[in-house]
């Protein structure tokens, strides 16, 4: 008999320490992505199936894709709760709850999927991020590559083409960047992309290749900017009491598919996906422009030194005062344990 963890884990928890013994448990995994999508076949099933050969039957992954079990902006909460049991989520999608966290997405930090996985992951190894994820038990973390923007009409090249243009953005810190540059940055989550969109919503958006691919986004934009001013910061997240509640080996199992192993194949999938997405993009004949070391380009330097600036001022104003400190951290991450 399967018992499902959000219903019934206090009762499993007590039942299990009283007899010594554990009936095999359900996971419910939510997330964001289509079922169909590369994301979820190559990465999240993926996850899901070692986790269950690991468990040996103790364990059963139920995965509910396209935010079928909560929707993408409250998605940690719903692991938090109990709603889900597990997560795969970005931390804008809660705003202001991950400060620390959302560092790795300032421009310059990262420059491709793996590398910024390797300093997310390696932030929250080494204690720089705090409390941030105290209520809730994490798996590993990861991030996008470098989003670029993407527009509709607007051949963007410069940063007096972005302004007043109406530009989707995924966080905090996007937003920081996309005001520094003269855009009105719209939030919203990506599966709400593509009928803001067709609908004139928004004139733009900020978005991972691999993310233009998967939520089809690419066959309403004509213009891209390639530039490497954002990455989104992603988590697999658990329910930190139905983790407590799991038998020995589903949690030894659990604890054996966390941490940097998962983070680097986390990257892995997200940066071929880029270049998949990419390639989409000029296979359609869309106009391409690179701007490769924008923090060093006359033109987006200021804009983006400034967005960076006022970032972690914003920080230093909440009395978050290391968010410095956990910045050179990641930059030294980036140079050093992480450098491409």
């Amino acid at each position: 008999m399967k018992h499902a963890i959000s219903c019934c884990l206090l009762g499993i928890g007590l039942t299990a320490a009283a007899s010594g013994t554990y009936a095999e448990t359900t996971l419910r995994l939510g997330h964001l992505w289509p079922a169909q999508s590369a994301v979820n076949k190559d990465l999240i099933e993926a996850w899901a199936n070692q986790v269950e050969e690991d468990a040996g039957g103790a364990l059963d992954v139920e995965i509910y894709p396209s935010q079928t079990l909560s929707n993408a902006s409250s998605a940690y909460e719903s692991v938090v709760n109990g709603i889900a049991d597990i997560t795969v989520t970005l931390q804008g999608y809660t705003a202001g709850r991950f400060p620390l966290s959302e560092i790795v997405q300032l421009p310059g930090v990262s420059a491709s999927a793996p590398q910024g996985a390797c300093i997310l992951q390696s932030l929250y190894e080494e204690g720089a991020l705090g409390g941030e994820y105290a209520d809730s038990h994490p798996l590993f973390f990861f991030t996008t590559g470098p989003a670029p923007l993407h527009t509709r009409d607007t051949d963007v090249q410069t940063p007096a083409d972005l302004e007043g243009l109406r530009i989707r953005t995924p966080s905090e810190v996007s937003s920081d960047m996309l005001e520094s540059m003269g855009a009105d940055p719209i939030g919203m989550p990506a599966p709400d992309i593509y009928t803001s969109l067709q609908r004139g919503v928004i004139d733009g958006l900020s978005l991972p290749w691999e993310a233009m691919k998967v939520f089809q986004v690419n066959e309403l934009v004509n213009h891209h900017l390639d530039i490497p001013y954002y990455t989104g910061a992603l988590m697999a997240i658990m329910n930190r009491d139905a983790y407590e509640a799991l038998s020995p080996k589903a949690r030894e199992a659990i604890d054996a598919n966390s941490g940097m192993d998962w983070a680097e194949r986390a990257g892995e999938v997200f940066y071929r996906l880029d270049r998949e997405g990419k390639a989409q993009a000029r296979e359609q004949g869309d106009t391409i422009h690179s701007v490769e070391d924008p923090l060093n380009d006359p033109q987006w330097s200021g804009p983006l030194k400034r967005g960076t600036e006022r970032y972690l001022e914003r920080l230093e104003e909440r009395g978050i005062d290391n968010a410095r400190a956990v910045y050179e951290q990641a930059l030294a991450l980036r140079d050093g344990k992480c450098a491409l």
